[in-house]
């Protein structure tokens, strides 16, 4: 007789990982929903705007590695709360900058912005911990697609509901309502994320299912969990092809995130001439539709490991053929109508998140006892991107008058990053730490 079924409190962890990753997705991409009016309300050009969306990923890109690190020596479960806290609260103040004279707003809210960016830092790799304590391999990669994806669903629900306020209320109150929502929250998250070994509702079947299935099991560090110098995994982390290869990947893919989390609305508004509001509901479509891609491309690759496929594949196919999938965006180039724009960009988001499973491949690929870690050095890779991206793209739309440019160079990054995941990455394994000296891989 079978023996009996694992139970499901692993789902009320990931639902709880779901919506926060979804708060810190909207509060990050707030200000694009804002930026056209708080653009004219300031009088500043395209450029300086960039410059503003850019200060987010300066701090975020900063505080990566420290994040990582924190989530490693003193638990997932506290250095990622306390984050939660700590960026709602930013978020919030940013909402009362317009009190200021016009030079001190400006650079006010460049500042909170980085306090945002900073705060936030251990999303990500606490995110990966959670995700690599609490779910077996084999269901791995539809876990870390479903947290993943909270950034199109957070897009899809938060961005017409901001649309709105920024129309009837004013840019300072998007601010406001999101950073409220976030401090009730993080009163919430104590209360729900424990970990399997301490989580009181933890029947022995569900217990047994995830460590069979090679769960880490903690969210806090154990004794014999290295301590030495974290200048020296450092090293060692970008000594190793495999992580290279999806730390590189990684920059290419968040190009694409950061296009739309930054000035994807402010391109309905300005080249398509669409209102505010009716941007806010159209980049719902294309969020949602990456929310669909990602949940389905975790889904596929956990089917096909399941089916006694390699992990490789299982794990690759789904990545390469969703990058592909986003490239299509450049065809928005050659198209007038608003819908047909809103249509291939509903498409690219969804090869988009079909594709985005590199945070799957920390969790099934860095050493065990430093994934925090290495998600921080994976993070930092991509989010140079969230520097540099809304730089770039406020440089070409200024420079050339237009966006069609930009639109070519997001792309031109969907297409890196296949050639990152093909030829660098190579072979999908887990790279075991040995020693502080050396690593060794795990056949």
């Amino acid at each position: 007789m079978p023996g009996p079924k694992p139970g499901r409190v692993r789902y009320s962890i990931l639902l709880m990982l779901f919506l926060v990753t979804s708060v810190t997705f909207a509060d990050r991409s707030s200000l694009s929903i804002a930026g056209s009016a708080l653009q004219a309300d300031l009088g500043i050009d395209a450029l300086t705007l960039g410059y503003i969306f850019s200060a987010f990923g300066w701090a975020y890109v900063i505080g990566q590695i420290p994040g990582g690190w924190l989530c490693d020596r003193f638990g997932a479960r506290r250095v990622y709360g306390i984050a939660l806290f700590s960026w709602s609260a930013f978020t919030m103040l940013q909402g009362f900058v317009g009190v200021l004279p016009l030079s001190w707003t400006i650079v006010s809210l460049f500042l909170l912005r980085m306090a945002v960016g900073f705060a936030g830092a251990p999303c990500f790799p606490g995110n990966a911990r959670i995700i690599a304590a609490w779910f077996p391999s084999a269901e791995r990669a539809t876990a870390t697609a479903i947290s993943s994806s909270a950034q199109y669903s957070a897009t899809a629900i938060f961005a017409p509901l901001m649309g709105w306020v920024v129309q009837v209320m004013g840019w300072q109150q998007a601010f406001i309502v999101l950073g409220c929502f976030g401090l009730l929250l993080s009163l919430l998250w104590f209360k729900v994320i424990i970990g399997p070994r301490e989580h009181p509702a933890t029947t022995e079947a569900e217990y047994t299912y995830i460590e069979s299935g090679g769960g880490l099991m903690d969210l806090e560090p154990r004794a014999g969990d290295p301590n030495g110098s974290q200048w020296l995994y450092f090293k060692l982390l970008l000594s190793h092809r495999t992580l290279i290869g999806l730390y590189l990947g990684q920059y290419c893919n968040n190009a694409i995130t950061y296009f739309f989390l930054t000035w994807f609305p402010v391109y309905l508004v300005q080249a398509r001439g669409m209102t505010i509001l009716a941007a806010g509901f159209f980049t719902a479509l294309p969020a949602i539709s990456g929310f669909v891609g990602g949940v389905l491309g975790g889904l596929i690759s956990d089917g096909l490991l399941r089916h006694g496929y390699s992990l490789t594949l299982a794990r690759k196919l789904p990545i390469v053929s969703g990058l592909l999938l986003s490239s299509s965006m450049v065809l928005c180039i050659y198209v007038q109508s608003d819908a047909a724009v809103v249509g291939i960009m509903a498409l690219a988001f969804f090869g988009k998140g079909f594709g985005s499973h590199g945070w799957t491949l920390v969790a099934d690929t860095s050493p065990r006892q430093i994934i925090g870690l290495s998600g921080g050095l994976f993070n930092t890779f991509g989010n140079l991107a969230a520097i540099n991206t809304p730089i770039i793209v406020g440089y070409l739309v200024s420079r050339t008058g237009s966006f069609d440019a930009a639109l070519v160079y997001v792309a031109a990054n969907a297409l890196l990053a296949v050639f990152f995941y093909l030829v660098v990455v190579g072979r999908i394994h887990r790279i075991e730490l040995s020693q502080p000296q050396s690593v060794a891989v795990n056949e």
